[in-house]
């Protein structure tokens, strides 16, 4: 039994063994790999749309150095969207309320994407800092603006994954609390909250693979800004 809401965010332990490894590896064993034969099947078919749906989408406004990054990013769409909607399940871990690991994974590609600005067109990489047309006086105060606004990229690219994630479990836990304590007073009532209660587990499964989407989109912004 929980001693507290925010139990369910704890990295789980198993015997003292901790099981992010198994939420991390798991996900990769949920997809097909794809067949050699000339047709596939179903699922394979519908994964295979997906993904090059996605792919084009994704790198159709990056110029062509950005292709380069196409297997990352829709390998990382997948794999967040999976651990996402795993996290929804009942007795599962949801790893990426964690902002441990949510940082761990946008603060390497974000820096990524500067190095390789900084590498291919350094005077464009630091144009950026310093808009066009600025007036003098104002010149130091906008480039120290720039350059904090630069180095909170991967703080918000985490909090944002982590903040809306666990906020909807939170929620989530919340309601279905009152559901159950509510039943043998106001079985009415508690039939109302379990309605509010599907809705809103149909919202945290758009959510989850909603975060995972905007999560790449904004790193392939900050690649199209450097490429």
């Amino acid at each position: 039994m929980m001693t507290s809401f925010f139990d369910q965010f704890m990295s789980p332990v198993l015997l003292g063994i901790p099981l992010m490894a198994l939420a991390f590896l798991l996900p990769w064993i949920l997809f097909p790999s794809p067949a050699p034969r000339w047709l596939n099947n179903r699922l394979l078919a519908l994964q295979s749309w997906f993904i090059n749906q996605f792919t084009s989408q994704l790198l159709t406004p990056l110029n062509v150095g950005g292709h380069k990054w196409a297997l990352i990013l829709t390998s990382l769409m997948l794999y967040l969207i999976s651990m996402n909607m795993l996290g929804l399940l009942p007795y599962t871990f949801t790893p990426t309320t964690q902002l441990s690991l949510n940082m761990a994974l946008a603060v390497p590609l974000w820096l990524a994407t500067v190095l390789i600005g900084m590498q291919n067109q350094p005077t464009a990489a630091l144009g950026h800092l310093l808009p066009e047309g600025t007036p003098v006086p104002l010149i130091p105060v906008l480039i120290i603006i720039e350059t904090i606004s630069l180095f909170i990229r991967p703080l918000a690219l985490g909090v944002r994954l982590t903040a809306n994630l666990t906020a909807g479990h939170l929620l989530m836990q919340l309601i279905a609390t009152a559901a159950f304590v509510l039943l043998s007073m106001m079985p009415t009532v508690a039939a109302i909250t379990s309605i509010v209660l599907l809705l809103l587990t149909i919202l945290e499964v758009a959510v989850a693979m909603i975060q995972a989407y905007v999560f790449v989109l904004l790193l392939s912004l900050y690649l199209q800004e450097n490429v």
